[in-house]
Formats: structure tokens, C-alpha cells, sequence
């Protein structure tokens, strides 16, 4: 072959590596300008932002929040508890019955010591009055000590209506003391005090929570608080629920507090028919309800003392 045979030969493959060249760049700016567009722009950014959102949430409840599953509805059990060294406050205040002194502070709960059938003589006592007489707000009570109740933006005395008198019924009356003795057998086993040494004291209530949105301050149940300084009567508080979480309701889990800030973890308690809890009343067991979401929430509230001033009788018809 000739040089210039060779010569035009290679000229010819220069321009189609030139040509290659140029078609790869061009591709490749058209690329750049798709990226680079408003549209896919803004997509990444949206997405940037997205992943972003996601990770600080992540990492934020995963520092923040420590959730524990104290018990869910699933579940049934025959006992678990959790105890611990007892609030300085608490047990400073309590050293005055030393008879009644936990041998550890804590909580626990239980599926076995309440009957269905006595959850469900209980739940129709209190849904047939509080349906009929509640509060304007989504949160109601019944006492039957007093028979105070809720009514409108305050209470009534729920004796003095003349149409419940039927809804007070021997069995209702029965069963509530009959419950109220078996809660408090079980306080005083599980915390290491005489039964003896262990009264029932004031308000013991039953309660219904909707999602009416609060008028009072008496409505707002969703705040922490701590039972021994909302009643200075309390030393030991329980609570028997009458309805199911998911079920009856939605929302409305039991939340214990733990810690503060960084340190902060909660254990939550899933609400179900005959389901028990009981806790001592002090700092060391701040908690809450949250708020309903739907449907009828309705548990008891049986509150014990250490102090036999503060006793009261069982309830008759």
C-alpha cells in the first residue's frame, strides 16, 4: 500500500473517532441538561429533602423516644412487672405507715385476675349511665362513692336523678366491691404489705373518653402527670380496663414516663377487657393516657391508701 493510500486511510479513521467523540459528547450534554433541568431538579431536591426528613426522624426517635411494649393487647398474661427503687418524695411520705412500705416500688399487670364476665357486669353499669349523662368535653366520670358525675361542663350527683334509679342494680354493686377486694389483694401481694394495712380511699371512678374535643381543663386527661400529687390521698393506684384497644377504640394506650430529655423512655400498655394495672402512686411513676381517636375508651380507677384516715367503705346500693 502507498503513503498516501495510508495517509487517506488514516484521515478517513481520525474523523470517525472524531465523529464518535462528538456524538458522546453531545449525548452526554444532553444528559446534563435533563438533570439539570426545573423539573428533575426539583424532584431531586424534593427527594434530598425526603431522605433527609427521614433520617433525622429516625435517628431523633431512635435517641428520644425509647419505646417499650409493657403490654399488648395480643397478649395474655399471667403477670409482668417492673420495679425499681422508689422517688425519694414518695418514699420520704410513705415512711409514716411503715407497715405499708413497698418493698420495691414498680408496676405490673395481669390478664388473670379479673373475670370477662365481671369486666362486662362493670362496663354495662357505667355505659348505661355515662351515655346518657356525660361530659360536653370527651371525657367523663362516675363515682360511686359520691356519685358524682359528669354532666354538661360539670358534675352532678347521679343518686339524685330519678331516671338511673334503675340503673343501680345489687349485681353492679356486688361485683364493683368484689372486684375492688381482688385489686387490692393483689397490691398488697405483689408489693410486699399487709392487706390489712391497705384501704380503699377517694375518688374511685369509672371513666369514658371519646374524641369530642375538650371544653375543660377537666377534659384534658392527656397530660403527664404524677397520681400522688393530683391526689394526696393515693399510695398505690390501679386500674382495670373495660374495653380493647383497636377493638373499642382507637388511640387511647397508657403511657409510663421514664426519665427526662435524652434519657426518656416510655412503656405502654395496650388496654383490653379485664386487663389490670396497678403501680405505685409516686414520681417514679409519671404517665398519661393519650388521646382517643376514635371510638369509646372506658376503664376503672381503684386508688388505695396507707393511711386509715383516708379510707372509705366499699359502695352499697
Amino acid at each position: 500500500m502507498s503513503i498516501a493510500s495510508k495517509l487517506t486511510n488514516h484521515e478517513s479513521h481520525i474523523k470517525k473517532i472524531q465523529k464518535s467523540r462528538k456524538n458522546r459528547i453531545v449525548a452526554t450534554n444532553q444528559e446534563l441538561r435533563n438533570a439539570t433541568s426545573p423539573i428533575t431538579h426539583r424532584m431531586w431536591t424534593r427527594t434530598f429533602i425526603i431522605l433527609s426528613v427521614i433520617t433525622v426522624v429516625y435517628f431523633y426517635t431512635k435517641n428520644q423516644n425509647h419505646e417499650t411494649k409493657f403490654g399488648l393487647v395480643r397478649e395474655n398474661l399471667l403477670l409482668r412487672m417492673q420495679k425499681f427503687e422508689c422517688a425519694s418524695s414518695y418514699a420520704e411520705e410513705i415512711q409514716a405507715f411503715p407497715e405499708c412500705v413497698p418493698n420495691k416500688c414498680g408496676r405490673f399487670i395481669t390478664d388473670k385476675l379479673i373475670e370477662a364476665a365481671e369486666g362486662e357486669i362493670l362496663l354495662d353499669l357505667a355505659r348505661s349511665i355515662l351515655t346518657k349523662y356525660n361530659s360536653s368535653g370527651g371525657a367523663s366520670v362516675l363515682d360511686l362513692h359520691t356519685g358524682a358525675l359528669s354532666f354538661g361542663e360539670g358534675f352532678i350527683n347521679a343518686y339524685d336523678i330519678e331516671d338511673l334509679k334503675d340503673a343501680f342494680k345489687e349485681e353492679h354493686f356486688n361485683v364493683f366491691n368484689l372486684v375492688r377486694r381482688k385489686i387490692k389483694r393483689a397490691i398488697a401481694e405483689h408489693f410486699g404489705i399487709s392487706n390489712a394495712n391497705l384501704y380503699f380511699t377517694y375518688p374511685t371512678f369509672f371513666s369514658r373518653l371519646t374524641n369530642i374535643t375538650a371544653k375543660t381543663v377537666h377534659d384534658e386527661y392527656w397530660h403527664e402527670h404524677v397520681d400522688k400529687e393530683t391526689y394526696e390521698s393515693f399510695h398505690y393506684t390501679s386500674l382495670l380496663y373495660l374495653t380493647t384497644y383497636k377493638k373499642d377504640f382507637g388511640g387511647g394506650r397508657f403511657v409510663f414516663v421514664d426519665g427526662t430529655h435524652k434519657n426518656r423512655t416510655t412503656s405502654i400498655i395496650e388496654p383490653k377487657l379485664g386487663r389490670v394495672s396497678g403501680f405505685t402512686s409516686g414520681e417514679d411513676n409519671r404517665h398519661h393516657v393519650e388521646i382517643v381517636t376514635k371510638g369509646e375508651r372506658y376503664a376503672l380507677t381503684i386508688s388505695f391508701t396507707c393511711d386509715p384516715k383516708l379510707g372509705i367503705p366499699e359502695p352499697r346500693e
